[in-house]
């Protein structure tokens, strides 16, 4: 038995590739732009298949599951924006 699996630093060393961050997933920014992409996509595809129906080229039964998309993506979005701004305003009252 080695007295160096027992050490402190030894603990850290085996850790340490656990705490290096992973370059496949990407950085916080790369998500947050991914989502907000993803955002306006679906906006756009739901603007894009209201006029459709409004000239009559679409199906109805479409714009309504385009509608729902859009909805949901909204209230997620302003769900999130509620979230950050909670998260500031307690970074504010947080003792300097």
């Amino acid at each position: 038995m080695d007295i160096r699996d027992f050490t402190a630093a030894g603990k850290y060393a085996a850790a340490r590739p656990a705490t290096e961050a992973n370059p496949q997933l990407g950085t916080a920014s790369s998500a947050f732009a991914s989502a907000a992409e993803d955002f306006a996509n679906t906006l756009r595809e739901s603007e894009t298949l209201a006029k459709d129906a409004m000239s009559g080229n679409a199906d109805p039964h479409a714009l309504v599951q385009a509608l729902a998309q859009t909805e949901l993506a909204v209230e997620t979005a302003v769900t999130v924006r509620n979230r950050v701004v909670e998260a500031y305003q307690e970074i504010l009252r947080m003792p300097v």
